[in-house]
Parts: structure tokens; C-alpha cells; sequence
């Protein structure tokens, strides 16, 4: 019995207790994002393969193709002049129904449980990653059939985002919200890494595998999440977290004692208590309207931003692999391996924007600091970074640092803040629906980059970078006014409470 413990005891057993479920819930996200981003990466492998220079490559004994014919290698219909407005096409169906689907898909995922929305989600996407990588096996070469597998896609990997963040904001509080979670967000430069060195194996063979092997993967992550996933604290009488210094404070500690009197005490075992609470769940407060959760201050500002960060950093994750390829003149595994290297920048990128904003608790102002240092970098990138091996690695590892860790903190540690914002009165149903909102707003974006860059890399890579420097400032800007109000809040109380 509770009770009867000493109050030292039964601390320590509680809090060994939660923090072991909540290591678990963190790492058990982290897998499943992981395997969404992965799903994602090999066409931006494959792309290098679908259309190459076939007159570098010796022609098969038994090849059909005349002797004059240069697009002999190529993967129709990818083998003509507009090669790249296809490939930007089928990129942009992926990226547009994304953007539509993830305003929807935080609405239902407020209203689902968590476990089987993941679940359904993880092996649909497995499904048609799959399908698209059977077409080499298949040999189809019609544009609609590749066209309309993005678009299935790109809807249900809506499911992954919203989901795993208000789960993770389910059983973490503020405190260290940012380090956590510019930890956690790795996953997305790490799902990225694994799809690019995977895609690489077959690239140059059977590139239909690149898709079959991520996606028979991503399926068999969602079997797990299904049998593991736990969305709630209080399912495994958990310690709800502390989303607030003041009125959450009491607010989850008459949560706890609610709890400890409830159904669901330690008098049974982990695996019965989860069992048994699964089957009983605890009432939830009402979810939050679509126009509701734009109310939220910071909402409209960090969504606009993001579009503009997202359209940076999706540019790079679908069309970097190419440039390196026809700039510098690799392999296409070759390209695809040391495209890697922006991603590892991400993940260092995350990690620090996480702690920076935590210590100084100004996360519009680490965000408008890195973008600001983004935009010089691109340009010397794009100037001076293909002159050496050296100079391309050190330039795509600071420049991924630089890209990718405002968008990791927008739409990780930002979101969960403004997710449990404090007046929303405690209720953290809103998470989902700010969750989406801000990334399906960044999500537009996605889509605009890549399109954007299919139409313009034919004039030259330059005016693909210029147009990336350009969208870097305006994310800057429409921050403005978020940095000028935490310039003032520092001003006013000196002695903040660093984190």
C-alpha cells in the first residue's frame, strides 16, 4: 500500500518508476518517426537513377535500344528533357497532399486513440512506400501510377507527427522541454541518414529495393507500436507532468491524489495496471476548435515561419543528392552518402537550439539567430562548398546545423509549449491541433521547395539558392516581433529563471 511507505521510499520507487516509462516512450517515438523520415529519403536517392548520363555507361549485349538512342539507362517516363518538372511533380504530390492531410489529421488524432492512428498510419505508409519501389519489379513507366502512390503517401504519414508529439507532450512537462526534445527530434535526420545509406545499397542495381526494404520496415515498426504504445501517464498510473509553475502545480498534484485513490494504484504490477486502465480510461477534457487553437499567441507567427524554414530544409532533403551529383560530378550512391552529412548538421543543429533556448528561454530569438547566420552559409555553400571534399563536408554539416535547428525547434519543443500554453486552463487536448496546425502550415512550404526548385534548377543551381536565401530571411522577419516581446520580458525580469 502507498500508505504504509515512507515518503523517501515511495519517491524513489515512483520516480524510478515513471522516469523508466518515460525513457521508454521517448525512445519508442524516436523509433517510430524515425522510420517515417526514412520512408521518405529514397527518391531523392533515386532520383539521380531514374535519369542519368547514359553515355558513360557500357550498354547491356542484350539491350534493345538502338545504338543512337542516349536515354537507353533511363526510367521512363523520366527519360525526357523535362525530367526534372516530372521529378519535382512527383515530389510535389507527396508534399501537397501532406499539407492538406496534416490539418486534418491533428483533428482526428484529438479524437483517436493514439496507439491505433499510429499503428494504421506506420503500416499504410509501409504499404505504399513499398508500392512505389514495385513498380521497377512491375515495370511501370506510367507517371500517374507514381503520382498517385506520393499522394497516398504523403496523406497517411500525416498520422505521424501530431501523434508522436502529444504523446511525448502527454509525459513530459516544460522544464527541459527544449533539450529533450532537440534530442528527440533527431529522429529526423537519423530516419533521414538510414534512408539515404539504405536507398544507397541498391540505388545502382535493383533501385526498387530502396523503397521495399524502408517500407517492409516502417510496417513492422507499426506492429510494435500497437502492442507497446502507451499514450497516457495516468494508463500506467504514471506521475502526470508538470506543464506549468503555478496553477499546474496544483492542478497535477490533485491529478496524483485523484489517481492514488482511483482504480489504477500501485497495488498491482505494471503490465496488470496497464492492462486494466487501458480498458478504463480516464475523462479528457474537450478538444480545442481549429480557430481556437489559432488563438493561441505565438501560433500564427511560428506557423508562417516555419513555411519559410520548411521550404529551405525539404529542398535540401529531396533535391541535395542531385545537385551534389551533377555538381560535383559523383555517384549517385556516392552523392546520396555525403548528402548524409547535412542531415548529421541537423541533428547537432536540434540539440543545440534546444539547450540555447532552454537557458535563455527565448526560443523565437535562437530561432531568428540561426536563420540569420543560415543565409550566408547557403551562399558560400553554393560558391565555394563543391571546391573540395573538405570544404563540402565542413559546409554541409554547418549549414544542416543552421537549417534544420530552428525548424526542429518550431516544431517539437515550440509546439508542445503552445500545445500546453497556460490559457488553455490545463487543457493539453490542444497539442494535437496546434501540432498540426503549425507543421501543415510548414508543410505548405515543404511542398513550395521542392516545386519551386524542380522550375528553376533548369536556369541554373545559383537561382535555386537564391531562392532559398530569400525564403531564410523571410522566416527571419515574420519572427520579428516574438524576439522584440522576449527582449522585453528579459529586460523587465533580470533575474528569469533560466531553465
Amino acid at each position: 500500500m502507498r500508505s504504509s511507505l515512507a515518503p523517501g521510499v515511495w519517491f524513489l520507487r515512483t520516480f524510478s518508476r515513471d522516469s523508466w516509462f518515460r525513457g521508454f516512450i521517448l525512445l519508442l517515438t524516436f523509433f517510430i518517426y524515425t522510420c517515417y523520415h526514412m520512408s521518405r529519403k529514397p527518391i531523392s536517392v533515386v532520383k539521380s537513377r531514374l535519369h542519368q548520363n547514359c553515355s558513360e555507361l557500357v550498354k547491356p549485349v542484350n539491350d534493345s535500344h538502338s545504338l543512337n538512342d542516349t536515354t537507353w539507362c533511363d526510367w521512363a517516363p523520366f527519360d525526357k528533357n523535362n525530367y526534372k518538372e516530372l521529378l519535382g511533380a512527383v515530389d510535389n504530390a507527396f508534399l501537397v497532399a501532406y499539407a492538406i492531410g496534416m490539418f486534418i489529421s491533428g483533428i482526428f488524432g484529438e479524437r483517436l486513440p493514439l496507439r491505433y492512428y499510429l499503428s494504421a498510419g506506420m503500416l499504410l505508409s509501409g504499404l505504399f512506400t513499398s508500392l512505389f519501389g514495385l513498380g521497377y519489379f512491375w515495370n511501370i513507366h506510367m507517371l500517374w501510377y507514381f503520382v498517385l502512390i506520393q499522394i497516398c503517401n504523403g496523406l497517411v504519414q500525416t498520422t505521424g507527427w501530431p501523434s508522436v508529439v502529444t504523446c511525448v507532450g502527454n509525459w513530459f512537462g516544460k522544464g527541459k522541454r527544449g533539450l529533450i526534445m532537440g534530442i528527440w527530434n533527431s529522429h529526423t535526420s537519423v530516419g533521414n541518414i538510414l534512408g539515404s545509406l539504405i536507398a544507397g545499397v541498391w540505388v545502382n542495381e535493383q533501385w526498387g529495393l530502396s523503397f521495399v526494404a524502408p517500407g517492409a520496415v516502417t510496417a513492422a515498426m507499426g506492429v510494435i507500436t500497437f502492442l507497446f504504445l502507451i499514450e497516457y501517464p495516468e494508463d500506467v498510473d504514471c506521475t502526470a507532468p508538470q506543464h506549468h509553475t503555478s496553477d499546474g502545480l496544483e492542478q497535477n498534484q490533485d491529478n496524483a491524489e485523484d489517481l492514488g485513490n482511483g482504480p489504477c494504484t500501485n497495488k498491482e504490477s505494471s503490465l496488470e495496471s496497464a492492462a486494466r486502465c487501458s480498458k478504463e480510461p480516464s475523462v479528457q477534457p474537450a478538444a480545442i476548435s481549429f480557430l481556437g487553437a489559432l488563438r493561441i499567441p505565438g501560433v500564427v507567427e511560428f506557423s508562417l515561419c516555419l513555411l519559410f524554414a520548411k521550404l529551405v530544409s525539404y529542398t535540401f532533403l529531396y533535391w541535395l543528392p542531385l545537385y551534389i551529383f551533377n555538381v560535383a560530378h559523383f555517384s549517385a550512391k556516392q552523392a546520396g552518402d555525403l548528402s548524409t552529412l547535412f542531415d548529421v548538421g541537423g541533428i547537432m543543429g536540434g540539440i543545440m537550439a534546444g539547450l540555447i533556448s532552454d537557458y535563455t528561454n527565448g526560443r523565437a530569438t535562437t530561432c531568428c539567430i540561426m536563420l540569420i547566420l543560415a543565409a550566408p552559409m547557403m551562399f558560400l555553400y553554393n560558391y565555394i562548398g563543391q571546391n573540395g571534399i573538405t570544404n563540402s563536408i565542413v559546409m554541409l554539416i554547418i549549414c544542416g546545423a543552421l537549417v534544420n535547428g530552428p525548424y526542429a525547434l518550431i516544431t517539437t519543443a515550440v509546439s508542445a509549449d503552445l500545445g500546453t500554453h497556460q490559457s488553455l486552463k490545463g487543457n493539453a487536448k490542444a497539442l494535437s491541433t496546434v501540432t498540426a496546425i503549425i507543421d501543415g502550415t510548414g508543410s505548405i512550404g515543404a511542398a513550395l521547395g521542392p516545386l519551386l526548385a524542380g522550375l528553376i534548377s533548369p536556369t541554373g543551381w545559383n537561382n535555386v539558392f537564391y531562392m532559398l536565401i530569400s525564403a531564410d530571411i523571410l522566416a527571419c522577419l515574420l519572427l520579428c516581433r516574438l524576439v522584440y516581446k522576449e527582449i522585453i520580458a528579459w529586460k523587465s525580469s533580470p533575474s528569469r529563471d533560466r531553465g
